[in-house]
């Protein structure tokens, strides 16, 4: 996912994963530093990974496994 705006400034980009972080830039604007944190716990708890970096806007790069033969979400209700 990438945006176009400012970026993160490099001494905040380490701590944007970490629960109620909020930058100097972004205190004056809503939210509680809950997003990216929980997003880490997601995709951590299944076994992927999740990463920032700046590059002309903010990016944030998810990797996830792919799943076993025969244990995807083909054939489930509502699915596919």
């Amino acid at each position: 996912v990438a945006d176009d705006g400012p970026g993160v400034p490099g001494e905040d980009l380490p701590h944007i994963f970490e629960s109620f972080y909020r930058g100097d830039r972004s205190r004056s604007r809503p939210g509680n530093g809950l997003g990216l944190a929980i997003a880490r716990q997601i995709v951590e708890g299944h076994g992927g990974t999740i990463r920032a970096y700046n590059d002309g806007g903010l990016t944030v790069a998810i990797t996830l496994r792919a799943a076993p033969e025969g244990r995807g979400l083909e054939g489930r209700k509502g699915v596919g």
